[in-house]
């Protein structure tokens, strides 16, 4: 199972000592700050990718990155998963189908994730996967349903745990049709938190197609392009997003609304 605390006073955190500096007054104190460390995905026995993560959720995080990435089409590709404590970070070693193995194989290339992330290890430009497959469309449009976007915004703060002490945290939020905040998953890395949601959708057998996911971030292209691929239908998220995440998101039928608020938000895909 993922490690629950590294040492810290919580999960995901450690307390560290500090001076203080405020109003003119300098006194010694202790501060909580959010935990990043090295995180290895191992397939079939090879490392494929290394990043930066905060060491919470890990399985569904190896488990939403296989999925979002296109190493496995379907989660019946992964039969098993598990997260090692190593000196120096960690390991979480996947077995997955040998189809889905020989195929990563053939297009491996050496990955580093970053807090920034990016489009890390990639060889040439030709290399990029910014053509996504349109999703299934679900029964009835998540957008149509503007008032669980709203709900959603004014759930979404009193789940951010880590946020919440550290000042340091993205948060990756399902959401139900009607905006209900059902699950959040939170890391320094916002890829990171969509692949940890990603993750637990899959495992734990649910729908992508029946909520949708809402972030605590700008909207990113491989936000819009993970999205796509997990088939889920719509992306929120609190900051804007940028011109090749609308694109992605148009050309794949993902609905992206960002400056999502209280009282409203902006629909990037009508």
């Amino acid at each position: 199972m993922s490690k629950q605390d590294n040492g810290g006073t919580e999960a995901g955190m450690t307390s560290l000592a500090v001076v203080r500096h405020r109003d003119g007054e300098v006194r010694p104190d202790r501060d909580l700050v959010a935990e990043e460390t090295p995180v290895a995905l191992v397939f079939n026995g090879i490392s494929h990718a290394v990043m930066m993560a905060t060491p919470l959720d890990l399985e569904r995080l190896a488990v939403g990155f296989a999925l979002s990435e296109g190493i496995v089409a379907r989660r019946a590709e992964i039969f098993d998963v598990e997260a090692d404590f190593v000196a120096g970070g960690t390991e979480v070693r996947l077995e997955i189908a040998q189809p889905a193995f020989l195929a990563l194989k053939d297009r491996r290339r050496s990955l580093e994730g970053r807090t920034g992330c990016g489009v890390c290890g990639i060889e040439s430009l030709a290399l990029l996967d910014l053509a996504p497959e349109a999703i299934a469309k679900p029964a009835r449009p998540v957008i149509a349903e503007a008032a669980a976007i709203v709900r959603a915004a004014a759930e979404l703060p009193a789940h951010q745990r880590l946020m919440k002490a550290t000042g340091c945290a993205h948060a990756a939020a399902w959401c139900g049709r009607d905006g209900e905040v059902r699950a959040v998953f939170e890391d320094v890395g916002r890829h990171n938190a969509l692949d940890k949601l990603i993750g637990w959708l899959a495992l734990e057998g649910m729908d992508p197609g029946d909520g949708f996911a809402f972030m605590s971030s700008r909207a990113s292209y491989e936000l819009a392009r993970k999205c796509a691929r997990a088939g889920i239908p719509l992306l929120a998220t609190i900051s804007a997003p940028t011109s090749l995440a609308v694109d992605i998101a148009r050309r794949a039928g993902v609905a992206l609304a960002s400056f999502c608020r209280q009282n409203g938000f902006v629909e990037y895909t009508a």
